[in-house]
């Protein structure tokens, strides 16, 4: 992982971007159709971006290496799966372990329920690998998976609140529907996390129409909400209003539409509204610096809303609602 107490976060970029274009031949020919010289880049704003669809087609990968795991995405498209090369699973633990505890705390403590009906099918799910090591991390004899059993979950979900038992239920968006639809309750302890997707289980929404049925189903408050993705290592999160924010090794630049390599506006500041680009540095041995086909809105602050998805682009498993 990046250790900012040596690297300025831009330093850290930069020297991410270049030995990924020296150990990356894909990343290396794509650059060079672009007409940019890799050895005048100097700042973030002048680095492309490889467009998200090249994991369908190609092993991305820095460096020669025989991968730990190959995660795949969900196939919810007649154009492929996508399939991320990992050389170290330590890596990503580090990554999602560390973003968790900066925006949740510790897993200790936690009852954490997992509601991936879909993803428990696969055995080579990034977001599986996570919630499994998330719930042996909480320590908590109640953490578990659930498939699809509704009525042991309700059972679960009243028994942990009658203890005001601090509980995260993570569920793929469809199921929370499904969930919340059959068994109405009011938590008052429970955190809801929703991963996005329909997987073509139910009519696609907004993502203010999903949380206002889960809200409505499940008493809480706010629904919050998790960015990530197969191609990458790191994730946001959302405790709201679909507002994500990211930990400090990941970051999200805007591309204008018309333009995939203009990420500023005519001052020269970061666009406000486009689509959206992702660098992880988490991604060290495959490529840090990703060209989604998700559109959104960044505030000063560096936080990003997910408003929806490029005219024709797949709909991904894990991708979030529409606006």
């Amino acid at each position: 992982m990046v250790d900012f107490n040596i690297y300025s976060f831009e330093q850290q970029v930069l020297e991410t971007f270049h030995f990924q274009h020296k150990q990356n031949e894909l990343y290396r020919n794509y650059i060079q159709l672009t007409g940019r010289n890799a050895g005048e880049i100097k700042q973030l704003t002048e680095i492309p971006f490889l467009p998200i669809r090249f994991f369908k087609s190609h092993e991305v990968k820095s460096t020669q290496f025989i991968p730990q795991q190959v995660f795949e995405s969900s196939g919810t498209t007649k154009t492929g799966n996508s399939r991320h090369h990992v050389k170290e699973l330590e890596i990503y633990r580090e990554s999602f372990t560390r973003g968790f505890e900066r925006f949740y705390g510790s897993p200790t403590g936690w009852c954490i329920l997992a509601l991936l009906p879909s993803y428990l099918e696969r055995n080579n799910s990034s977001l599986v690998m996570m919630a499994d090591d998330l719930i042996r991390l909480s320590g908590h004899p109640e953490s578990g998976f659930y498939l699809d059993q509704f009525s042991l979950l309700n059972e679960k979900l009243t028994a942990l609140e009658k203890k005001q038992q601090k509980t995260l239920l993570l569920g793929v968006t469809f199921a929370l529907l499904d969930y919340f639809e059959a068994f109405p309750m009011q938590l008052k302890n429970t955190v809801i996390m929703e991963t996005g997707g329909m997987k073509g289980r139910r009519e696609e929404m907004t993502r203010t129409e999903v949380h206002r049925l889960i809200t409505g189903g499940s008493g809480v408050s706010a629904v919050h909400s998790e960015y990530g993705m197969t191609e990458l290592l790191s994730q946001a999160y959302s405790s709201g209003d679909g507002i994500f924010r990211c930990p400090p090794w990941m970051k999200i630049v805007l591309r204008a539409e018309d333009d995939p390599f203009g990420v500023t506006d005519r001052n020269g500041q970061p666009l406000k509204e486009g689509i959206i680009n992702v660098i992880d540095l988490a991604n060290r041995y495959s490529c840090s610096f990703i060209a989604t086909d998700d559109m959104g809105k960044l505030y000063d602050d560096g936080s990003f809303e997910v408003i929806g998805r490029v005219d024709n682009s797949d709909v991904r498993g894990c991708s979030l609602m529409v606006l």
